[in-house]
């Protein structure tokens, strides 16, 4: 598989990426969005549901990947739903679970 060469960047870009990586890395936000990318939006609960943990860790953790718009939220009465930012969230995903299922 043969891919466009990654161009040179700058530190500041490079900082951002980095940043993109390190919020990534973390196991539960990766379940997450696995989660948000096979519906179109889920509540706190549900998704806290899904994943057997509390609703204050997932909130946490859905400000952490909101903070780098990688899921967006909006409100429905009193209820806040949350949906995958935008495409390149969904193609870093499936580019990474690529990654880890051919090594």
């Amino acid at each position: 598989m043969t891919s466009a060469p990654v161009k040179s960047i700058d530190a500041d870009t490079a900082q951002h990426l980095a940043d993109l990586f390190k919020t990534l890395g973390d196991p539960t936000r990766i379940k997450i969005l696995s989660l948000l990318t096979k519906t179109e939006e889920m509540r706190v609960y549900d998704i806290a549901d899904s994943l057997t943990m509390g609703q204050s860790a997932i909130s946490h953790q859905l400000r952490v990947l909101r903070s780098a718009r990688l899921v967006k939220f909006r409100r429905d009465g009193k209820e806040v739903l949350y949906s995958i930012d935008d495409d390149h969230v969904m193609k870093l995903l499936g580019q990474g679970l690529e990654h880890v299922q051919h090594a």
